[in-house]
């Protein structure tokens, strides 16, 4: 029998006795505060923050805590599949892997790439805001690339894997692209995604055009 429990605590301390897994959905703010108690009280731990693992004092405590308890940290992938392509890849050697995150424009709003272009000029042309490794990608947009964090943790991390984050004014969708080359050869995976319709960003685009 499988049961489940949603809890708020204040500290880990504050669990009820026999907690054997938990699962991060608190962002990244919540797996600092919280991810290396959990992984030492000996819980495993399932995280949707993938993109706070580019904190490399973040990372260590939680590889310590893990080798310390036994406890294993899960990384969910997420909106993108084909991982398991990217790390079987990853077993000789990979020369590059690149990222590109691409989305409408609403799907930008409240990220720092309104004070990198206007997005309500932008008229029927795409636009590149953010180009650079994984890690700074991660940093600079904690709730836009945690799908490029998992692209580089699978591949050759943070900060040899490449970014592009693109606003598209000609898409309604959210697209997902990854490639890779190596030993094994060349490697391409593209997934995209409709967005659910109760997100907020969505919803405020759809108000726009009808009001």
């Amino acid at each position: 029998m499988i049961s489940a429990v949603l809890l708020k605590p204040a500290r880990v301390a504050d669990f009820p006795v026999g907690v054997d897994h938990v699962i991060d959905c608190a962002g990244h703010s919540g797996l600092l505060a919280h991810g290396a108690q959990v992984l030492r009280a000996g819980s495993d731990m399932t995280t949707l923050s993938r993109g706070a693992l580019a904190d490399q004092e973040l990372f260590d405590a939680l590889n310590a805590a893990g080798r310390q308890s036994g406890a294993r940290l899960h990384l969910a992938s997420g909106a993108i599949g084909a991982l398991d392509c990217l790390r079987a890849a990853n077993v000789g050697t990979l020369s590059s892997v690149r990222y590109v995150g691409r989305k409408p424009l609403q799907g930008w709003i409240g990220s720092p790439a309104e004070a990198l272009i206007d997005l309500k000029a932008i008229a029927d042309i795409a636009r590149t805001h953010f180009k650079g490794s994984a890690r700074h990608a991660a940093i600079e947009y904690p709730k836009n690339a945690n799908v490029a964090a998992a692209v580089a943790v699978a591949g050759i991390g943070f900060d040899r894997t490449q970014v592009e984050l693109v606003a598209d004014p000609t898409t309604t969708e959210n697209i997902h692209e990854a490639t890779a080359q190596g030993d094994f050869g060349s490697f391409q995976f593209g997934i995209p995604g409709q967005p659910m319709l109760d997100n907020p960003r969505v919803c405020r685009d759809e108000r726009d055009r009808t009001d």
